[in-house]
């Protein structure tokens, strides 16, 4: 039997981060390419209600974050759900599938946003600033975003140290955006322009039932909720996280959600359900021409486009180093733990996770990807929200935050729902992206295996 080789001991990570900091990474993580890029797929799936879907995503996410909530005040170290995973159930196999379906939520993320990025953001600078105009599905395009992913990962093999305060700016700029779309919606109102009888349409299709057409759209829109677990990960560099977590998430979510919310009235009260469809990812783009002729639709485009650039990179950054982790814990083959000896980077890491992501973005569309990210997570919610009950037998020493034991048995059976076939309206295209990503997981796992019997796992050491 193999045992993962004990690691020297290494200085603890500076404890940088205080309430405000965490709060604007809690914003700035879950704002990105979800609202930005897939608000037309949303409505082309529930109609003018384009509102209730979001709020819905949100609920299910707030009564999984009570769940990250005790946990992290439980166990405060940057592993997350694996390390959650693994003490409640103790499973080697359970553990590294919850890991390796993070780790490819991360790519099905990155690879959404680098769709939005050529075939919307960019291509409308192409036509603002040169004329140029390419149609979303064209082979250029495709090849933009295949470029902007080997970009990405010419950064993280170069070797990217992330601040916060950096991520402050970013979020600042992101929020912009919408907030941008969030005025435009109130000068509507007060002008009298816009239909409030969209904003309680609910398209049902033939064979369908309402109930199906909002868990469908809710499903789709709970990709633009996700983001508030990775802050987790982020526990060993926050002071005082056991008091500091709790407002810091559930407030930063708060204002994610009605942030989304006011974006989805604004929408469907300035253009019909059908419109927004037929934009797709550039459904915010025409909510601005239409609510806002005069505003120069560059500056719109150019806060978009940063928008997806930070959420691709972070999701990859993440993708690649948890991957490494897990190679380093000799839980997959060692091989895909490499170091470059000059950049210092998991170069092998980068090359496998980017080789995925150039397969997604030549294959599937932006809904599909948003829709298997967000499939990927609500199973690994599911177990977390089960692991929280579990794991109540374990006392900790300290004093921290327990949820209301309503709040993660209601999360584990929402976040089931929305996963289930047939019950929640989702694509089989989702589950068949997600299966084939999770199939190549097991291969690795098996080969591991094999090679080396059964490995000693420290989830808590995944992410370092």
């Amino acid at each position: 039997m193999a045992e993962a080789t004990p690691q020297t001991e290494q200085p603890e990570l500076k404890r940088a981060i205080g309430p405000k900091l965490l709060l604007f990474f809690v914003v700035g993580d879950i704002l990105g390419t979800g609202i930005y890029a897939l608000t037309g797929n949303v409505a082309g799936k529930i109609g003018g209600a384009l509102w209730l879907p979001f709020l819905l995503a949100f609920v299910v996410a707030f009564l999984t974050a009570f769940s990250y909530l005790e946990l992290v005040g439980k166990y405060p170290k940057a592993a997350g759900a694996a390390l959650y995973t693994n003490r409640a159930f103790k499973i080697h196999f359970l553990t590294f599938m919850v890991a390796f379906a993070v780790m490819c939520s991360g790519i099905t993320s990155a690879s959404s946003a680098a769709l939005a990025f050529g075939r919307t953001y960019l291509r409308q600078l192409l036509v603002e600033f040169f004329d140029v105009t390419l149609r979303p599905e064209s082979l250029v395009i495709t090849g933009i975003a295949i470029v902007f992913i080997a970009a990405l990962a010419i950064i993280n093999f170069r070797g990217v140290s992330e601040s916060v305060k950096a991520n402050v700016v970013l979020t600042c700029i992101e929020l912009s955006g919408l907030v941008i779309i969030i005025a435009i919606g109130a000068y509507a109102i007060a002008v009298g322009d816009g239909e409030p009888s969209r904003l309680t349409e609910i398209h049902v299709p033939s064979g369908s039932s309402v109930l199906l057409a909002v868990t469908s759209a809710t499903a789709l829109a709970f990709f633009a909720m996700v983001g508030f677990e990775d802050s987790v990960n982020m526990a060993e560099e926050c002071r005082d996280p056991v008091r500091i977590f709790p407002r810091a998430m559930l407030v930063g979510m708060a204002i994610a959600a009605a942030i989304y919310v006011m974006v989805g009235i604004t929408s469907s009260l300035l253009i019909p359900s059908d419109e927004l469809a037929k934009a797709g990812s550039s459904a915010l783009l025409k909510v601005v021409t239409v609510g806002a002729p005069g505003f120069p639709l560059w500056i719109f485009a150019l806060i978009g486009l940063l928008a997806v650039i930070n959420s691709a990179l972070i999701n990859m950054l993440m993708a690649s180093r948890l991957l490494y982790g897990m190679a380093n814990e000799r839980i997959i083959p060692r091989f895909f733990g490499t170091v470059h000896p000059f950049r210092r980077t998991p170069w092998i890491s980068i090359v496998f996770t980017t080789g995925v992501a150039v397969i997604l973005v030549s294959t599937a569309d932006i809904g599909k990807l948003g829709g298997t990210t967000s499939l990927l997570l609500l199973i690994v919610f599911t177990i977390v929200n089960v692991a929280c009950l579990v794991l109540r037998r374990e006392k900790a020493e300290h004093k921290h935050f327990r949820a209301p034991t309503w709040a993660p048995v209601l999360g584990a059976i929402t976040c089931a729902y929305l996963a289930m076939p047939v019950l929640s309206g989702r694509p089989w295209d989702d589950y068949k992206i997600a299966g084939w990503l999770l199939l190549a997981g097991l291969v690795l796992w098996v080969i591991n295996r094999v090679a080396h019997g059964k490995v000693e796992s420290h989830p808590e050491r995944l992410g370092k």
